[in-house]
């Protein structure tokens, strides 16, 4: 199920920012890799969220080799934590970071997000929800408490990605059951996430379709 037209898809990518040379650079690593990376019309987004929120420091539940991050930085954040499972994609972020002269701003954590996410105690003005589709409703609860009011909540892989995206518009349409985790447990994440953020009254959400589709939520209490 296409979620926008291709000529919308060629505008928003016709009209997204340039790559500076080190997001270049990822791009074309996460090319060879097959590594899925926000890109540049969700980035814009992101870059605009920094600035937005005056962003002073910035969580990531998964990070890679730190895409995303550049794009936080690019809007003005002090600082923003990347959090990565696989070693050598944090090493090499590590890399990106020294080569793109941002080292001093970025911080990568090895090892679990929720479990790194416990030894933070914020306050964050933006967070970044892009790990295991299935833990994303885990996440946002863990780290609800750590954001400041006027705060921002980003999760990303909400219209397309490993997910079957007819399968949520019939749930959040007609009621359609979400798949049974044992079948298709990142498309029941999904639903699960973004059911939890539109009945919370502590965030109002809006969700954009640009890159994977992304649901942006503001902490209003």
């Amino acid at each position: 199920m296409d979620v926008l037209s291709d000529s919308a898809e060629r505008f928003l990518a016709a009209t997204a920012p340039e790559h500076t040379a080190t997001q270049a650079e990822m791009a074309a690593l996460a090319d060879d890799w097959g590594f899925p990376i926000i890109g540049p019309e969700a980035g814009a987004v992101l870059r605009l969220l920094a600035r937005l929120t005056d962003a002073g420091h910035v969580f990531e539940f998964g990070s890679g080799f730190g895409y995303s991050a550049t794009w936080f930085l690019r809007g003005g954040a002090d600082a923003v934590v990347c959090t990565e499972f696989d070693e050598d994609e944090a090493t090499r972020g590590v890399q990106f970071a020294a080569d793109g002269g941002y080292a001093d701003r970025v911080t990568f954590e090895v090892g679990d997000a929720m479990e790194t996410i416990e030894r933070y105690d914020g306050p964050f003005d933006v967070v970044l929800i892009d790990h295991q589709k299935e833990r994303y409703a885990d996440a946002y609860r863990t780290v609800l408490p750590k954001v400041r009011t006027g705060g921002v909540i980003v999760a990303d892989n909400v219209t397309r990605g490993p997910i079957d995206f007819a399968d949520l518009v019939a749930h959040f349409e007609d009621g359609a059951p979400l798949p049974d985790p044992e079948v298709d447990a990142e498309t029941r994440g999904i639903g699960e996430y973004v059911g939890t953020v539109r009945s919370d009254d502590a965030v109002e959400t809006a969700i954009l379709p640009v890159g994977s589709g992304i649901a942006v939520s503001t902490k209003v209490a």
